[in-house]
């Protein structure tokens, strides 16, 4: 029986999910399959990958043919590098204490890469979110700005009609005035003619 370790695909659609199983090379994708050794999930950043690697390293020793991407799952999680020393040990290219001092050695290497793409993408996030609020505080400011300038142009507006409105209630005042000011001046003047003439 020709087994292979790939993917069987999980999740709903746009947003899949994968399980890494070691299944016969004539199943179906999602059908029957032999070990389930871990899971593959795409949508995060950078995706997070479970897996036993013990058991991805038995089955790729007793001849299991992984599948392109399963492949490089496997190379992303050590299994491939230390099927490779572990072989260099059988062949006495070094002992297995050196070998397991070299997987170990890589295997801090990579977290270290690992961790570093995490704070990159989370300093990448937060300089976004922080150029995103700049942008709207600015658009907010110019909103702002142009509401004040329109309520100064209405206030302007208005203070003109009230400065016409006055304009034009003010002659007909002086018109009134100047229409009673010879009629009070005739009276003013009228007693004191007749005063006169009595007094003489």
């Amino acid at each position: 029986m020709a087994t292979k370790i790939r993917l069987a695909r999980h999740g709903r659609k746009g947003r899949p999910f994968y399980h890494v199983v070691i299944a016969d090379s004539r199943a179906p994708r999602d059908g029957k399959f032999i070990e389930k050794i871990g899971t593959y999930d795409p949508n995060t950043d950078p995706a997070t990958i479970d897996l036993k690697g013990d058991r991805a390293l038995y089955w790729l020793q007793v001849g299991a043919q992984p599948t392109d991407t399963a492949k490089r799952i496997l190379s992303y999680k050590g299994v491939l590098l230390k099927k490779h020393l572990l072989e260099g040990v059988k062949k006495g290219a070094f002992d297995e204490a050196a070998a397991e001092a070299k997987f170990e050695a890589w295997m801090k290497e990579k977290e270290a890469k690992v961790q570093a793409k995490i704070s990159k993408l989370a300093q990448e996030g937060n300089s976004a979110a922080k150029s995103r609020l700049e942008a709207e505080a600015k658009v907010r400011a110019d909103k702002e700005a142009e509401i004040a300038k329109k309520r100064a142009e209405a206030e302007a507006a208005k203070q003109a009609e009230e400065a016409e409105a006055a304009a034009e209630e003010a002659p007909a005042e002086t018109e009134a005035e100047t229409e009673t000011a010879p009629v009070a001046e005739a009276e003013a003047e009228t007693p004191a003619v007749e005063e006169t003439p009595a007094a003489e």
